[in-house]
């Protein structure tokens, strides 16, 4: 346990004078909850404690040295007799750093749970995910993980973790307001200071707006059960909470498992267009919806790792890596595995002429039609069959194709300067397509625009 001083909060009971005040500590947190709001560096904490109190008057003493928590966003809530506590104020008394006193006046003595809510900076996640295909590479097993990273200056015991995707706007920087030696400015500045909280209006706001976009935990054991995640919609952004706890020290980065979901269909395409380059790329294909054994919440973006089995012993073999951009319902997402070696295309150039010259008045070509005869070598060496999508880019809107044989089936146009091919390869096999194509250029790219212009 690191050796902090915000972890302790101490009741200063009031007596004759100041130097006579008793120091009582509070009992260990009931439990905290972390809301990370990861695009804003912004952390919601909850802080469930039992707190002793005497009827009367009672003064709670808060510090937060060497943390980031944002003093100004500080709010506590009495859990129980909520008409007879009443929190009048929060002050921060002058030449002492990092520290509040609350002044509570309560009607009844004993245990009363409270919460203490305030935000802070430095806690952090992201997301990644592990993919498995099956051996025939028709369906994945798909797993979710969180990697939650702690350098807020404060040790979390026991946490439950919440997550937001989306983005959130926030008034200030949490981490520099927290570094402040004075919260509200120099000592003896006038302190605007709404009674009921002892946050300062503005401030008061954004955390009341804050926690009314939150799914509050409604009791320690709804927060310790087995773990799983919970999805919520949040108006533009969604809530994912991690049932369970965790400890998360400071400095420290943990993985929390997110989701496992088996038997997601997907589909393997390999790609080839010669201007990305000479080579084949794999892409894997799903859907986030129900049909795909998904669908029931947005998946936020991360990185990925893609292994197949090999055999009936599970052993692995690596596919690739790739990242996506986060998932709405519904929406497909396509993943780059990157160039591979197993698959490959060869376009050849095999005849080129030119014909249909046209001459100006002063004996000057110009228009002219290009005619070019290529072939397309397709193998795959793999023992699977693959699809395969290649595309052939004319650099041109003013052209005719002429499909030989059996390119003529996979043949389809992509738009005013772009055809492919799709086929399917069965295993370690090879085909050839062919086609020839003319391109118009000059008066004769006129011509051709002119006569498919209905087209």
């Amino acid at each position: 346990m690191r050796n902090l001083i915000f972890p302790t909060i101490l009741i200063l009971c009031v007596a004759v004078s100041i130097a006579k005040v008793d120091l009582v500590t509070l009992p260990a947190k009931d439990m905290t909850q972390l809301t990370i709001y990861n695009s804003a560096d912004l952390t919601l904490v909850r802080d469930a404690r039992s707190l002793t109190l005497k009827e009367g008057a009672n003064k709670l003493q808060f510090s937060w040295a060497n943390t980031l928590i944002d003093p100004t966003s500080l709010s506590m809530l009495p859990k129980a007799h909520a008409d007879k506590i009443d929190i009048a104020d929060l002050t921060f008394p002058p030449r002492v750093q990092n520290l509040g006193l609350w002044n509570i006046e309560s009607g009844i003595g004993g245990k009363v749970p409270i919460e203490i809510t305030y935000l802070t900076s430095g806690l952090s996640w992201r997301a990644f995910y592990m993919g498995t295909l099956t051996e025939d590479e028709k369906t994945m097993r798909l797993q979710g993980y969180v990697r939650v990273t702690n350098n807020s200056g404060e040790d979390y015991e026991n946490a439950q973790t919440r997550l937001i995707v989306g983005k959130v706007n926030v008034l200030d920087r949490i981490a520099e307001l927290a570094q402040r030696q004075y919260p509200y400015g120099r000592p003896g500045e006038p302190v605007p200071m709404p009674k009921a909280a002892g946050v300062p209006v503005r401030r008061a706001r954004m955390l009341k707006e804050a926690k009314s976009e939150l799914i509050m935990v409604d009791s320690l054991e709804t927060a310790l059960k087995a773990k799983e995640i919970k999805k919520e919609g949040l108006s533009e952004y969604f809530l994912y909470t991690i049932e369970g706890t965790e400890t998360i020290p400071h400095t420290w980065s943990k993985r929390l498992p997110s989701f496992d979901t088996d038997e997601i269909p997907v589909v393997n395409l390999y790609k080839f267009e010669e201007e990305r380059g000479r080579v084949v790329r794999r892409y894997l294909s799903f859907t986030n919806d129900q049909e795909h054994e998904l669908g029931e919440t947005p998946i936020p973006g991360g990185g990925m790792k893609v292994y197949r089995t090999v055999d009936d012993d599970q052993h692995l073999s690596y596919e690739g890596t790739s990242s996506f951009k986060y998932i709405p319902v519904g929406e497909e997402v396509e993943l780059n595995l990157g160039a591979v070696s197993d698959v490959i295309v060869e376009p050849k150039l095999m005849d080129e002429k030119t014909d249909n010259y046209r001459f100006g008045r002063k004996g000057n070509i110009d228009g002219w039609d290009q005619i070019r005869t290529f072939q397309l070598e397709v193998k795959n060496t793999r023992d699977l069959p693959v699809k395969i999508e290649i595309k052939r880019n004319f650099g041109t809107n003013a052209w005719d194709i002429k499909n030989v044989g059996k390119a003529k089936k996979y043949y389809e146009k992509v738009d005013l300067d772009t055809v492919k091919y799709t086929l399917t390869l069965e295993p370690e096999s090879e085909q050839t397509l062919e086609y020839i194509l003319t391109t118009y250029h000059g008066v004769r790219a006129e011509d051709w625009t002119k006569a498919h212009r209905d087209d």
